[in-house]
């Protein structure tokens, strides 16, 4: 071999630095007669996977959200439930306050018996209401029944029939007191 195909195989150029190998350039070199080795062309990156979406990326949370939310749904429907109750409860005690003594009580059955007894509730007393004035009272009643607007045929009876009574305590020469 020559000097010179030492020296190529010494000095060999890298790859960035060759030109690049275009169909015109082989089709040059092919006519001048020298033979190029022409490098396969280098296949594309494959394609990327498609991405998921967040529903399927977190298919397995779903259940347990759905659990934690029907919980909390369900204690803060019970919850309102006994609130509901009203202050009519809260204002009642519990166990009626009974006189302090230092002895032991003597029987159980005679306690619980005392502790039943409720305090009496005396109605308030209102002054009466003068005719004139229930008899507006009673005309107001009867417009605001002219506005409400039935669901049903059952509905429509009862306000028809409380209209009425509210029209012959209207018409009437005496309203009874309420």
């Amino acid at each position: 071999m020559t000097e010179e195909g030492l020296k190529l195989f010494t000095n060999k150029p890298k790859r960035s630095k060759l030109k690049p190998v275009t169909p015109s350039t082989i089709a040059a070199s092919s006519s001048t007669g020298t033979a190029s080795v022409v490098p396969p062309p280098t296949p594309p990156p494959p394609p990327l996977p498609p991405k998921e979406s967040f529903a399927r990326r977190y298919k397995f949370t779903w259940p347990l959200l759905l659990a934690v939310n029907f919980v909390v749904g369900a204690y803060l429907f019970t919850r309102t439930g006994k609130k509901d109750v009203g202050p009519e409860e809260a204002e009642k005690p519990d166990a009626p306050v009974t006189s302090t003594s230092t002895s032991p009580p003597a029987d159980p059955v005679t306690i619980s018996e005392n502790s039943v007894t409720r305090p009496t509730v005396e109605p308030v007393q209102r002054a009466p209401i003068p005719e004139d004035q229930q008899r507006e009272l009673y005309k107001w009643l009867l417009q605001e029944k002219r506005k409400i607007m039935p669901k049903d045929g059952e509905e429509k009876k009862r306000i028809d029939e409380e209209k009425a009574i509210l029209k012959q305590f209207i018409r009437a020469k005496f309203i009874p007191n309420l």
